[in-house]
């Protein structure tokens, strides 16, 4: 699949962004999978928003309940879904936007893996000057 169609791939999508499409896709509203999880309606919120993270026993859990794998959650990669299928009617208008936010996702990714290698040069340094 290539990135233009990828909505829900690492590069286009959080893991945020994967849970809500695919309890949307599934029919469930926050509430329901909340209560289905043992969990608060705020919790999904957050998960959603990319605000906090599932444990793995509620991760898995909610990959059952969504019908995707917990790989495809996390990563975007693996049996997932496939883009709504509202996204190919959009205007060039559209395309555009979700083009140059796809970009822009993919500098802030590439900027935060740049100031992760910097901090851990940092972090050395420091406890080598101690």
């Amino acid at each position: 699949m290539n990135d233009e169609n990828d909505w829900y791939g690492p590069d286009s999508a959080t893991f945020g962004d994967r849970l809500a499409g695919a309890r949307e896709a599934a029919g469930m509203t926050q509430t329901q999978m909340a209560r289905r999880l043992g969990v608060k309606k705020a919790t999904i919120a957050a998960w959603e928003n990319d605000l906090s993270e599932p444990r793995a026993n509620r991760l898995s859990m909610m990959a059952g309940m969504v019908n995707v794998s917990i790989m495809w959650l996390l990563t975007g990669e693996g049996e997932g879904m496939d883009a709504p299928v509202e996204a190919d009617e959009g205007t060039p208008e559209l395309a555009d936007i979700v083009a140059e936010l796809r970009s822009i996702r993919g500098e802030m990714r590439a900027s935060a893996e740049r100031a992760a290698k910097l901090e851990k040069r940092l972090r050395l340094m420091v406890e080598q000057a101690r």
